[in-house]
């Protein structure tokens, strides 16, 4: 799948259910460098389970999950990815440059190299005249883009966002968009999952889970195509239709 040759992300006949419920069913996913995948759905149809699981931070029952050819977990390849969870792990007491440090310094950046790392992540999501402050006066999107800002710090091969721009304004969201689509022409691979259907739109392929299982799996023309849609959010809307 995708336009480069280095595959930096796959998932092969991934299973895993929790109380004998099945959280994913099957699943088989592909990316390469260079390209983003967007990972919609309804809430509860296993999109979070299946970023945690590509990351070897939830155990499969049945399949493979490799990050860079290297069956996951591994330890010496999640230094290669930058994660941003659902709930932000920030240090609320800290201020936001004290957090940046923090998590530079974990991630073994030097000060020369860590210095720019921040001058250049805080400005991207727009919160240099705040840096100084102390986290737990952010608000709920300001502190969703300090987030952003410490995974992107070590210029990781791999990105994973899991609703990395909920509480974030519109004109925001645009650049940060703009950032990712950067990064993606330097080869990096990007996995995002979304509610928000126009994010979808910008990415390279869009895989539709419902239910654990990955319903469609294409690029955004491609599933407007296979769906006689005219949007993503008319695909998704046609596709819940079908799965029942």
């Amino acid at each position: 799948m995708g336009k480069n040759t280095q595959i930096a992300a796959k998932m092969t006949q991934a299973s895993i259910s929790f109380n004998q419920r099945k959280i994913l069913d099957n699943v088989n996913i592909e990316l390469d460098s260079g390209c983003i995948l967007g990972l919609i759905g309804p809430s509860g149809a296993g999109k979070s389970t299946t970023i945690k699981c590509l990351m070897g931070m939830e155990k499969l029952d049945q399949g493979t999950a490799e990050i860079f050819g290297t069956t996951m977990p591994n330890r010496q390849i999640l230094g290669r990815i930058g994660y941003m969870g659902q709930s932000d792990a920030l240090y609320e007491d800290l201020t936001a440059k004290e957090n940046l440090v923090f998590f530079g310094n974990l991630m073994g950046l030097k000060k020369k190299e860590l210095d720019q790392a921040i001058s250049t992540n805080i400005n991207l999501v727009n919160l240099a005249q705040f840096i100084n402050q102390p986290v737990k006066t952010y608000s709920g999107g300001m502190k969703r883009r300090l987030s952003l800002a410490i995974t992107l710090l070590a210029n990781p091969d791999l990105i994973v966002l899991d609703e990395p721009t909920v509480g974030i304004d519109p004109s925001l969201r645009v650049t940060i968009w703009e950032q990712l689509r950067t990064l993606a022409t330097m080869e990096k691979a990007i996995i995002v999952t979304t509610h928000v259907m126009d994010e979808a739109e910008k990415c390279d392929y869009v895989g539709l889970i419902i239910e654990g299982q990955l319903f469609a799996l294409g690029t955004p023309n491609e599933l407007k195509k296979k769906f006689d849609a005219d949007s993503i959010e008319e695909v998704f809307l046609k596709a819940e239709v079908n799965a029942k």
